[in-house]
């Protein structure tokens, strides 16, 4: 059985695509010889900046004969009937046979399709996968249609086994497959031949090559921490980072360089960036110090001087970046020190959303509802609603400018600089957290206000202008947002009630947008008549002094209890979607989603802290035997209960009398019911979700031996009647914990 080997050589190809580009070519290779009849035994993909490569071990040597029975029309059919189906079937009709069917007889076909060799196999899957691959982002070039990422110069094509190698014939926009490679541009940049994989594999190391992404990542590591430990450093770890450069280069040549006094007082923060961001360096903390002071850079080649003109030329542009950022850095710190007054006013002038006001807007709502959540998350009010004014306000600063990614940990140095409180400053840096699931939660008391404050904000105004995530559509990253409030409402213990919560900030957005509308149109109306800047002005601030009135009545309306049936609907749906994020947060913690739905459906769910503890009792409740014979009562007796409801038109919800009670089991379940519901009153109320399920379970025996020994829909009305009203606190007590019925088996 031969092997395959395939290499397209091309000029460099982008690092953020070569992963992506090794599975497509593995997949797209391997389905279609699969498809043709081929079988393999193996296949793995490679890349490096120059090439993608793919081997294919024991592949079959040709496709096998196959033959297809076809059923045709009737014999008396139409002959237009059957010319169509001889086309079908490529036959002439002296091919067909006649057979008896239920119906009369019939043309059968007999189609045999006969093996292919391997070769003519790959060469059609080869062309079609590279005329059709699916690069993000593809070119022309020359005279030819070709499409590829970066300009294609090489098709490597070799099937191989004990005789030798063959090349696959084959030939696209005038290249034609062969035998032939090259190794590393500067050291080894000659042509060479190869025989088969191992034979490739090895020449191409010689070549200063590593086919394997991850050994060049290995070797990176590796080598970045042997020159880090001899300078008493440790490299900060960056699996993005170390991917990213590891499809930069064929041969990894790691280099260490210290950066200069002058910039260590830098951020550690600032530094990072901005050697990964401008020139993918690795950087190099000293644990003495806990400062960054030195990088690695990786080379792509080896130098007679090991490297030193390299690493002059990287220390130089270095020291260009990093003066530019100590320039922002210093400026920042000016306007910090002066309160940032600058940079707030600027904020007025950058829109958020045009639905949603200006970035200073939604400071404002931001901080209003910091200060509402700060007491319930043992926040001071004062400190929490001054850091949700200022946790944004770095977005003006020429730091974040620069470097995005550093807003909320610049604002956090600038806060400091300003002379606020520590709390007031953290809080600036953790407000965008948790941006991920495996991103940490904040945990400190004013943190946590301004970053649910945050992401709820952005959810109820989204929400209000009917923005909402569609399909795998979300742009503006409510999912993300949601799970944000999830984990820390969870992660924090946060007894909210959630709808409560957001139906101010919903009916606020809702109203004011309304505001903006009528605001918009005021000043259209306006504008055509205004000869000076006045008027403008005028015609704006109708907007901000509507907005304050609107405002007010939304308060108003709240403490009353009388906000619009929209503002009650949008947080209500809000609600509903911040559930199903739950369910798929738990889902991934092993608790069925049909448990989330029967506790989801009892009063008091949008208290998430409570729904998640009593989801896990239940859980754990169900993974024992007699919790999943008690579901199996609880469920029984729902579903007659329910029947004898609708056929009676009555709802037997009270009236059970242990004296109407005829059988022993009758009376034990009495009794059982009297001890149990008291106590799943107590642990509910509480809390106690396992000592409620100790409570229900202990339940299991007393109503199995009930449906064994009795008939609940007896001839007798009286004794009937009592037993659905017994039913009816089994189905109570279940529902004190969970609606039973929604779960499943």
């Amino acid at each position: 059985m031969p092997d395959l080997l395939i290499e397209l050589f091309s000029e460099e190809i982008p690092a953020r695509m070569q992963a992506r580009a090794r599975e497509d070519l593995k997949k797209r290779i391997t389905d279609g010889l699969v498809e043709a009849g081929l079988t393999y035994a193996s296949a793995g993909a490679f890349s490096t900046p120059r090439r993608l490569t793919l081997t294919v071990q024991g592949l079959s040597a040709e496709s096998p004969t196959t033959h297809e029975e076809r059923k045709g029309p009737r014999t008396d059919a139409p002959e237009k009937a059957l010319e169509g189906f001889l086309r079908g079937a490529g036959l002439t009709k002296d091919q067909l046979e006649v057979r008896d069917d239920k119906k009369g007889q019939v043309w059968f076909a007999t189609i045999t399709r006969p093996g292919r060799p391997a070769a003519d196999i790959v060469a059609g899957v080869l062309d079609a996968t590279i005329r059709n691959f699916p690069w993000p982002k593809s070119m022309r070039w020359g005279a030819g249609s070709l499409r590829w990422v970066r300009p294609l110069h090489s098709i490597i094509c070799l099937l191989s086994d004990e005789s030798g190698a063959q090349v696959v014939p084959l030939e696209i926009e005038g290249i034609r497959a062969g035998d032939t490679t090259r190794g590393h541009r500067f050291m080894a940049p000659d042509a060479f031949t190869v025989t088969g994989f191992d034979d490739y594999a090895a020449k191409l190391r010689r070549a200063r090559v590593m086919l394997d992404s991850a050994e060049r990542e290995a070797a990176i590591r590796q080598e970045a921490a042997n020159l880090a430990f001899a300078r008493g450093w440790d490299i900060v770890p960056d699996d993005g980072l170390l991917s990213e450069v590891a499809g930069l280069v064929e041969w990894p040549v790691p280099l260490m360089g210290a950066i200069e006094d002058r910039f260590l007082t830098l951020p550690p923060e600032v530094l990072q960036t901005s050697m990964k961001e401008h020139q993918k360096f690795f950087s190099a903390r000293n644990p003495k110090t806990g400062r960054i002071e030195g990088f690695v850079t990786v080379a792509n080649i080896e130098t007679p001087d090991d490297g030193a003109t390299i690493l002059a030329g990287n220390q130089r542009v270095l020291a260009a970046r990093l003066s530019d950022a100590a320039f922002f850095f210093e400026n920042d710190l000016r306007e910090a020190k002066a309160g940032m007054k600058a940079w707030a006013e600027g904020l007025k002038s950058v829109t958020f959303h045009n639905k949603l006001g200006s970035q200073a807007d939604r400071i404002a709502r931001i901080a209003a509802l910091a200060r509402e959540i700060a007491p319930l998350v043992d926040a001071d009010r004062d400190q929490a609603e001054e850091a949700a004014r200022l946790a944004k306000l770095d977005l003006r600063s020429a730091m974040v400018g620069e470097f995005p990614e550093l807003q909320g940990i610049m604002g956090r140095y600038y806060a400091l600089e300003a002379g606020k409180a520590p709390a007031i400053a953290d809080a600036a840096r953790d407000h965008y957290s948790p941006l991920g699931p495996s991103d940490e939660v904040p945990t400190a008391p004013v943190s946590v206000a301004v970053a649910l404050a945050d992401k709820i904000d952005t959810l109820t105004g989204f929400w209000a202008i009917d923005e909402k995530p569609t399909g795998s559509k979300d742009p503006f990253a409510l999912r993300r947002a949601a799970l944000g409030v999830i984990r820390l409402v969870l992660g924090n213990n946060c007894k909210l009630s959630l709808e409560k919560m957001m139906m101010k900030p919903v009916a606020a957005h809702v109203v004011g947008q309304a505001v903006r509308e009528n605001a918009a149109l005021k000043y259209a109306q306006l504008i055509p008549h205004a000869d000076d800047l006045g008027v403008r002005v005028a015609a704006l601030n109708l907007e901000a002094e509507a907005l304050k009135i609107a405002i007010a009545q939304i308060e108003s309306a709240h403490d009353d209890g009388n906000l619009s049936d929209r503002s009650v609907s949008l947080a209500s749906d809000l609600l509903t979607f911040l559930h199903d994020r739950l369910k798929v947060h738990l889902r991934d913690q092993g608790i069925r989603h049909d448990i989330i739905d029967a506790v989801l459906a009892q009063p008091g769910n949008d208290d998430l802290v409570q729904v998640v503890n009593r989801a896990t009792a239940l859980n754990d409740m169900l993974q024992t035997e007699d919790g999943r014979n008690l579901t199996q009562g609880l469920k029984r007796a729902g579903n007659i209960l329910a029947q004898a409801e609708e056929k009676d038109g009555v709802e037997y919800s009270f009236g059970a009398d242990e004296k109407f009670a005829e059988t022993d089991q009758e009376r034990a379940l009495f009794k059982a019911l009297d001890t149990a519901e008291p106590a799943i009153r107590k642990a509910m109320a509480q809390e106690d979700f396992p000592a409620a399920m100790q409570a229900i379970a202990a339940l299991r025996t007393p109503i199995d031996a009930f449906f064994e020994a009795v008939q609940v829909n007896t001839d007798n009305q009286i004794l009937r009647r009592n037993r659905l009203n017994l039913l009816s606190r089994i189905r109570e007590a279940g529902r004190q914990i969970a609606d039973f019925t929604r779960i499943e088996g």
